[in-house]
């Protein structure tokens, strides 16, 4: 295998400033709901890096779960690496890679946890045995064995019927609120166009063409 042969030319379309919401949201609901018409799987993933208090960064894929005008929510365990480098550091980058149509959205913004009132509602609405899951995991630390995980979930069948379980207090949600967007379409000869939407003083959004 030569890594070096694995070559693809972007040629489905271009995106010109004109064509653009002037708001990044809206756009992005656009662009969201082709993805989504397009059969993509999960094109509500996205990657999250993060920066702990070390100042090594770190990523993985997330779930958006809600979005509006206050940002971008995702719902995780707050003893978490993720948790904690927020903690440490609020500043965050996101990643929708949709590469079927050539295109990637990023984001960079603020994270804050979202009430518990919200965590509580969609913790609620989630399949039983991700419920459970919540609390087996004490997500990101050593475990000896994938055995004790099941063993543990078992044991939490057993207590909590469907139905019946408690969001623990551990976890919740992350809103991202933005304060830069690109977007990105892939071009023939590497000539991708990127479109930049960047906070200025006073709230509003200014759009920027960026060189590939």
């Amino acid at each position: 295998m030569n890594l070096a042969d694995f070559r693809r030319d972007y040629t489905q379309t271009g995106l010109d400033q004109a064509d653009l919401a002037p708001d990044p949201l809206a756009q992005f609901g656009r662009w969201f709901e082709q993805a989504t018409k397009a059969g993509l799987a999960e094109p509500n993933a996205m990657t999250l890096a993060t920066v702990g208090a070390d100042g090594r960064p770190s990523a993985r894929v997330v779930l958006l779960k809600s979005l509006d005008e206050r940002g971008l929510v995702f719902y995780t365990n707050f003893e978490s690496r993720k948790a904690r480098e927020i903690a440490a550091n609020a500043r965050v980058a996101l990643l929708f890679a949709w590469i079927e149509l050539e295109r990637q959205v990023s984001i960079e913004g603020l994270a804050e946890k979202v009430s518990d009132a919200e965590s509580a509602e969609y913790f609620a609405k989630r399949p039983y045995g991700n419920q459970l899951g919540a609390w087996v995991s004490a997500q990101s630390t050593v475990i000896t064995s994938r055995s004790k995980l099941e063993k543990k979930l078992a044991e939490l069948k057993r207590q909590y019927p469907e139905g019946k379980v408690p969001r623990p207090p551990h976890w919740g949600g992350f809103r991202v609120a933005p304060s830069v967007w690109e977007f990105w379409q892939g071009r023939p000869s590497r000539l991708h166009d990127r479109l930049r939407y960047r906070r200025e003083n006073g709230g509003a959004w200014a759009i920027e063409r960026l060189a590939p």
